[in-house]
């Protein structure tokens, strides 16, 4: 998700610095995207105007020993409460950020807790839409914006995959499944979802008797599991 981030915020900050645990990731991302990798993490806090903290939760203690002093935080750790990170970082501002990985084409969710000051939050607010939420609420945000562009992305490769084998050229079928998923998404930002179905399927008609198969198939049940599940998991 940091580099979704990154990619984002390419043309909006003057320079990037990237740093990792040894993977290469951070290597391969600044060169993808004109920035520097560092040696290490006190490094990159010593020189970074804002901070993007994206370790596993298990090594925040770890990473905040060597990034004291970072003038501003922005966590993106998952199951790990704003105030836990502000402990570990007392003297930074700190944020806790959610985003979805849309924020690497400017059009992702990002739920915030914690204040931003108006230069970090015009960053943010660039990546997409900006939704401040209390910290108790990121748990089920997550499981809604975090994991929904997984389940969605699975309903467009099916009904694609639907199409192509009854004689669509593939490429086709997935050009017309993702436009018209984009041109739905502008419809319901003003619309009720119940109300665009009604619009669509008319009495006795195709689209209809596609719903009729998904409600029998129960469609609508595992989207819920796949959301309580998600939730488990991070509760876990």
């Amino acid at each position: 998700m940091a580099a979704a981030m990154a990619r984002g915020l390419r043309d909006d900050v003057d320079a990037m610095l990237f740093t990792d645990s040894g993977s290469g990731r951070a290597e391969a991302l600044a060169e993808e995207l004109g920035g520097e990798a560092v040696d290490t993490n006190r490094e990159l806090a010593e020189r970074a105007d804002v901070v993007i903290l994206a370790v596993k939760p298990a090594k925040l203690a770890e990473a905040a020993a060597e990034m004291r002093g970072a003038k501003a935080v922005v966590s993106l750790l998952g199951a790990t409460s704003l105030d836990t990170v502000r402990e570990a970082f007392p003297s930074s501002e700190v944020v806790r950020v959610m985003p979805n990985v849309g924020v690497e084409v400017r059009r992702g969710v990002l739920c915030m807790a914690g204040v931003a000051d108006a230069e970090l939050r015009s960053l943010l607010e660039g990546l997409g839409h900006l939704v401040e939420l209390p910290d108790s609420e990121f748990d089920a945000a997550t499981a809604v914006m975090g994991c929904a562009p997984a389940y969605l992305a699975l309903a467009v490769e099916a009904i694609a995959e639907a199409g192509a084998a009854d004689g669509l050229d593939p490429a086709l079928a997935h050009e017309l499944v993702v436009e018209t998923a984009a041109g739905t998404a502008e419809l319901l930002r003003d619309r009720d979802p119940a109300e665009l179905r009604r619009a669509v399927a008319s009495p006795g008609g195709s689209t209809e008797a596609g719903l009729e198969a998904l409600d029998r198939e129960g469609a609508r049940e595992a989207f819920a599991a796949a959301v309580r599940a998600s939730l488990e998991r991070m509760r876990g």
